[in-house]
């Protein structure tokens, strides 16, 4: 049977994007609360669990294998049911994980709940930037940078909150986060019904028309690889930033700042994103915001000196703030298992993008591995147009 999609009432047809806008919001918001939460407390869990950094790795790497997997099982369910369905469902097991993460007292017990945490954290991504994708096509304008703005608030106040809790036990401030994720993503389950109604939107204009190409596999390889070179910069500076500061003399304080000055940039940028899409398209905006990431923290790295580290971390933040976000926007005309792609090539950049610049810190110099994310913010710049140019 033949979907037509039926053209709803002028309230409607505002409202139902409208709310599927503020609650995704919230949801990105809420995801990078509860990412900031575990990775701010890690060490507290290192040390209830007694792990050294080498059994810390595993169980980081047990989050990672879990999450890349799901994006790409994750891709194929929501191409089957739809978005809206693994919104909720992945949303409770990621608190309910938080706090199952916060009382496991060793390594077998922490691989398995973090292998449970990034399987709930990559089906629930790939929920969210599908749903993105779909609430901005709704839209007619560019919208995908604020609700990435959202998550990166949302990560200033899961730091936030870390800070503030620093003296209470681990326990307590992940059964409080996931408790709350778990009982707001159960109160959202009827507004979840706007996300619904984008997916069966979506349904009906592929069956009405010739609906959106997949696309040629090299470009969503090329535009997974964009979102990986931006991500290794996140990575970079979550954490290389406090070290790089320190080596320079700088006090306890001054470092720690280095990647709230990344963290507050990427959201500044990210906040502006939509309209400046809009103004400039977004392959001139990358173009424009990858050379000036690479040549702040090439210069900022090359001067060697506290403040022009400090600058140079800022803008690495600025200038990569709508990469992903123009790469999810990018691959969404490809449908969800593409976006799934974008996204596994991306948090590959970002979990291994640490430990190759650690490797290359080891055979010669911090401030020379650090060239790395320079070089690749260069190349993000010069693939831009290629990667973001529109599909036929």
């Amino acid at each position: 049977m033949t979907l037509i999609a039926q053209p709803p009432a002028a309230g409607a047809q505002q409202h139902g994007p409208k709310s599927a806008r503020h609650l995704l919001v919230a949801y990105y918001a809420g995801l990078g609360v509860v990412m900031a939460v575990w990775g701010a407390r890690m060490p507290a869990v290192q040390a209830a669990a007694q792990l050294s950094a080498g059994r810390l790795a595993v169980v980081l790497l047990a989050a990672a294998f879990g999450m890349v997997a799901a994006l790409q099982v994750g891709g194929r369910l929501v191409h089957h049911y739809g978005a809206a369905r693994l919104l909720v469902g992945p949303a409770v097991l990621l608190g309910v994980t938080l706090v199952a993460l916060g009382w496991c007292r060793n390594l077998p017990a922490l691989i398995t709940a973090a292998c449970f945490f990034g399987i709930a954290h990559g089906l629930f991504d790939i929920a969210t930037n599908a749903s993105a994708v779909r609430c901005q096509d709704a839209y007619g304008r560019p919208i995908m940078s604020g609700f990435h703005a959202a998550y990166s608030v949302g990560g200033l106040v899961g730091a936030g909150l870390a800070v503030a809790t620093a003296r209470w036990p681990h326990e307590v401030l992940f059964a409080g986060a996931g408790a709350v994720a778990a009982f707001v993503a159960l109160a959202s389950v009827p507004a979840t019904r706007c996300v619904a109604d984008l997916d069966k939107a979506a349904v009906a204009n592929t069956a009405a028309g010739p609906g959106p190409a997949s696309g040629p596999r090299p470009r969503v390889w090329l535009l997974g690889a964009m979102a990986g070179a931006c991500l290794l910069g996140e990575g970079a500076a979550a954490d290389w930033a406090a070290v790089h500061l320190h080596t320079l003399q700088a006090p306890a304080t001054i470092s720690a700042a280095a990647y709230a000055a990344y963290s507050a940039a990427m959201a500044a940028g990210r906040l502006a994103g939509d309209r400046l899409t809009a103004r400039y398209g977004p392959a001139p905006l990358i173009r424009a915001g990858a050379a000036l990431a690479a040549a702040g923290l090439g210069i900022g790295v090359a001067v060697g000196t506290v403040p022009a580290a400090l600058v140079g971390w800022t803008l690495l933040g600025l200038g990569l703030s709508t990469v992903v976000p123009a790469a999810v926007t990018a691959a969404g005309h490809g449908g969800p298992r593409a976006v799934a792609s974008v996204a596994a090539v991306g948090y590959l950049g970002m979990l291994a993008g640490p430990a190759v610049i650690g490797a290359l810190a080891s055979l010669s110099s911090l401030p020379a591995a650090l060239f790395l994310p320079v070089l690749l913010a260069g190349v993000v710049a010069v693939a831009s147009h290629r990667a973001l140019r529109p599909a036929r």
